[in-house]
């Protein structure tokens, strides 16, 4: 009888350090995509902004630039669209990419 109730004890404190460790793991999990949702609306807010840039600004940024924490990569793979790039300057994953078009200014004489 006595047995009985231990191993009834020890399978009790396993199930029960079992839910800890999961509830532990799924709160981290939960900071964890938090984090990265904060960290993507405010990529996604500077990326809302250089949409609106000029081809003036973006060919002033072509090539890659530090932005604050993240690294920016402008290309211009034809003379009217520029692709550019945003990833995290620690893990260099890409977060963002978005592909502009700006037509060329046309030169008419008078």
């Amino acid at each position: 009888m006595l047995l009985e109730a231990i191993v009834a004890l020890v399978i009790l404190a396993t199930a029960g350090a079992t839910i800890v460790t999961m509830t532990a793991e799924a709160a981290h999990a939960v900071h964890q995509v938090r984090d990265a949702e904060h960290e993507m609306r405010a990529a996604n807010a500077f990326f809302s902004a250089v949409s609106l840039w000029s081809r003036e600004d973006l060919d002033r940024h072509l090539g890659d630039r530090v932005q604050g924490k993240w690294m920016m990569r402008v290309d211009r793979p034809v003379p009217t669209l520029y692709v550019a790039t945003l990833s995290d300057t620690a893990t260099h994953r890409e977060l963002l990419r978005t592909s502009l078009y700006r037509p060329e200014e046309s030169h008419v004489a008078p």
